[in-house]
């Protein structure tokens, strides 16, 4: 007996799970309802385009394999959204073909095998540039943090016949929106020069083509074929470790392309020289053009990603909850997306209006707690007297004048406020006896209640070392 859809869409979400994280399948598979399973077209209900658009753009793959283990190859995805929220009438379907036929075939075929996306024989290949249409320049939110490689982004897409930045080495960690920049260097090429080879693939991809070929015996053919492009854009290039067959054809193409004046840009998570099992040769010409980290967005880049996200979806976020999310988010780009739809979602789940403790449940299951930092003695004696101005070895001083005094009693204080330290190991690290810095912490508690000047000093010595 066959087993009920529903029970296999389970099965594929379990499957999702397993590769993306709890969190991640939650949040954007959680709400998903299976609505009908006829002839091989599985219809899946979604609260919104934006989910659409996240599972074409960022859960394609993993989506399409799991649908084909559990349905088998020839099911077919149907997305339902209701337009108007809880109006059943404003509901519209929409086809799941958002990506190219290019990018679906290779993928699903490499399941089982190595599948290129090439004809390595013909001279004139028609291509697919593997591009996302949503991953624009437009769309990307700029802000200081990352300003200075939006610009150097733009600028080879706007002349990527120039030398300045070839190649461009873009790093930083996951989530930060590398995928999204080096992207939108292809599609603006794309729309400026219709007729410009571009093509981008992940290392991992690169590496199933490179294997294909081998067993084929046509790594030339596959090196010639690379070597047309215009523009090369490789992402993750750290899955490059260790595969010697890869990196001897990756270096042929760059050289090639370089020497031709032809754009190459790669992303990675770590820095050039921080690369391991990667020939010297190939690093030392990631040098040859600019290295860039893509830093994690500051708290004002937070903001505007929020209000951009929210507002593309349609969701009103009050100034509180933004700057709620802004605050306490570690600042990786797809945790702020994954944030905006965890809430969305929970709204419509509980039908209820978004507000700041509602955001606050949400974060509680996506975002880390920050690890406390941790204070020592010798941080409350640097910061205090840095604050007063005075140089720290006054502080162990036998100085009775009042600003080292006052330093010397609130450094007492603090370091048995925030520190573990016993009033005797205090002492002993101020060469002070164990009643003189009992003396000092009641006096600092004593004053702190009617000397204003005291009690400002005290709250922004500690308020600098908790930062």
């Amino acid at each position: 007996m066959k087993a009920d859809y529903k029970d296999k869409w389970q099965k594929v979400v379990e499957i999702i799970t397993d590769n993306i994280g709890e969190v991640r399948a939650r949040t954007w598979f959680g709400v998903a309802k299976p609505v009908s399973f006829i002839n091989n077209q599985l219809s899946l209900q979604l609260p919104s385009k934006f989910f659409v658009e996240k599972y074409e753009e960022e859960f394609y793959n993993i989506l399409t394999s799991s649908l084909h283990k559990i349905f088998g190859k020839e099911v077919k995805l149907i997305y339902e959204v209701e337009i108007v929220n809880h109006d059943k009438d404003s509901k519209v379907k929409i086809s799941a073909t958002k990506q190219s036929p290019v990018i679906k075939s290779r993928y699903t075929q490499s399941l089982q095998a190595p599948s290129p996306i090439l004809d390595a024989k013909s001279s004139k290949p028609t291509f697919d540039p593997q591009l996302n249409e949503a991953l624009t320049f437009e769309n990307y939110c700029v802000g200081d943090s990352n300003k200075l490689p939006f610009t150097i982004a733009e600028y080879i897409a706007n002349d990527p016949g120039k030398n300045d930045f070839n190649p461009f080495f873009l790093y930083g960690e996951v989530g930060v929106g590398k995928t999204h920049l080096i992207q939108a260097i292809g599609i603006r090429v794309k729309e400026t020069r219709p007729n410009a080879k571009v093509s981008f693939v992940t290392l991992r991809q690169f590496q199933q083509l490179y294997q294909n070929a081998a067993l084929k015996k046509e790594v030339p053919y596959f090196i010639q074929w690379f070597q047309q492009m215009d523009v090369l854009l490789i992402d993750d290039l750290q899955e490059l470790s260790n595969k010697s067959g890869t990196t001897d054809a990756l270096f042929a193409i760059f050289n090639h392309l370089h020497q031709n004046g032809k754009a190459i840009i790669f992303t990675c998570d770590r820095r050039p020289i921080e690369l391991d099992g990667i020939a010297d040769r190939l690093i030392d010409r990631f040098k040859w053009g600019v290295t860039e980290e893509l830093q994690k967005p500051d708290l004002n880049l937070k903001k505007k990603i929020l209000e951009f996200k929210a507002a593309k979806n349609g969701l009103g976020l009050s100034k509180e909850v933004i700057n709620l999310i802004a605050e306490y988010s570690t600042g990786s780009v797809r945790e702020l997306e994954g944030i905006v739809m965890g809430i969305l979602t929970r709204s419509i789940t509980l039908n209820c209006p978004i507000t700041v403790d509602l955001a606050r449940s949400v974060m509680k299951h996506m975002v880390k707690p920050k690890p406390q930092k941790v204070i020592n003695f010798e941080m409350i004696v640097e910061t205090t007297a840095d604050f007063f101005n005075i140089n720290p070895d006054r502080i162990f001083s036998k100085s009775r004048l009042r600003d080292v005094s006052d330093a010397r009693q609130i450094i007492m204080y603090l370091s048995q406020k925030l520190t573990s330290l016993s009033s005797t190991a205090i002492g002993q690290k101020l060469n002070r006896t164990h009643t003189t810095v009992l003396h000092g912490i009641q006096q600092v508690e004593d004053r702190i209640n009617f000397t204003k000047d005291l009690a400002d000093s005290v709250a922004a010595i500690e308020k600098e070392l908790k930062r």
